[in-house]
């Protein structure tokens, strides 16, 4: 029997598993079959075929939603993981074999949160492909850019900088969980370096405002800044990727301006017309924008 189950799964058809996937996605065979270009009833078709290879229902049906069966949802996963695969593969042996270097920089907090789901796929892509990375603020990724140093990079956008926007960041205020700084006065700022767009963005929006304020400290690093705030001696406002669960993100009740949201964009130097640099941004200009904040675990005030 075990024999035969497993015969079964590996003659399911990726084409039928697309399918299930954009029914669950769309929650309706309708919707569905708009978005994989296809006629309701071909999708309609297309589950009944699935759901007789598996043996067992895959949706609850009723006249206005579907839901998935405990074996829907365990196909799920396997599905997903499946037509993974299935992408990778025919993408690898379409491409054709890439050797050579790229020189790319970013700041530490895009770094850890947009570059490693970005880097992942390109490096089973393109393993012969040598990276160099350079960690470092925006504001000293842009010469290094102008001068050839770099082929690409991840930056904040700031008055006279171009790229492609990757992705338009929130910036939130966070303060220490037992929030000493933000009830002093007048209250204690943590900025990044002068020139930086973040620590414009932040100044104008405490100018806008009624609020005593001192510039109390100033680094060029976000983990120096998070630290300074984790230890009660200033509030800052960063991009809400960024935030970690050590702090406290402040909400609106807190009293504290809101700040200008930050382009978050790739710029590529002189040298980067080339295919393996084309090839890492697409793959960073197709992954980063699918990122979530990591917010849900924050706590906020």
């Amino acid at each position: 029997m075990i024999i035969q189950d497993f015969q079964k799964i590996m003659q399911l058809d990726h084409v039928l598993l697309r399918t299930f996937i954009a029914s669950i996605e769309a929650m309706s065979f309708t919707r569905a079959a708009a978005a994989i270009h296809k006629s309701p009833a071909t999708v309609s078709t297309q589950i009944a075929r699935l759901e007789a290879e598996i043996g067992k229902p895959l949706f609850i049906r009723d006249t206005r939603n579907l839901s998935l069966t405990r074996t829907g949802e365990e196909l799920e996963a396997y599905a997903r993981r499946i037509l993974r695969l299935h992408d990778e593969a025919v993408e690898t042996f379409r491409r054709p074999e890439m050797v050579g270097r790229i020189r790319i920089g970013a700041p530490e907090d895009y770094i850890s949160t947009l570059l490693p789901p970005v880097l992942r796929r390109f490096g089973r892509l393109f393993p012969r492909v040598e990276i160099e990375m350079t960690c470092a603020q925006s504001t000293a990724l842009l010469p290094e850019i102008a001068t050839g140093k770099l082929d690409l990079a991840i930056v904040t956008r700031s008055p006279g900088v171009g790229g492609q926007l990757i992705r338009r960041e929130k910036m939130v205020w966070i303060s220490s969980r037992e929030r000493i700084a933000l009830e002093r006065r007048p209250l204690p700022v943590a900025l990044f370096e002068p020139g930086s767009q973040a620590r414009s963005a932040v100044l104008a929006a405490l100018a806008r405002s009624n609020i005593p304020f001192r510039a109390a400290y100033q680094s060029v690093s976000q983990l120096a800044l998070l630290t300074l705030v984790e230890a009660g001696l200033a509030v800052a406002a960063v991009t809400r990727i960024s935030v970690p669960s050590t702090v406290t993100q402040l909400g609106a009740d807190d009293g504290l301006p809101e700040v200008a949201p930050l382009d978050v964009v790739l710029v590529r130097g002189s040298s980067s017309n080339n295919p393996v640099c084309n090839a890492l941004a697409d793959s960073v200009l197709e992954s980063s924008a699918t990122i979530s904040s990591p917010v849900g675990s924050l706590p906020v005030s």
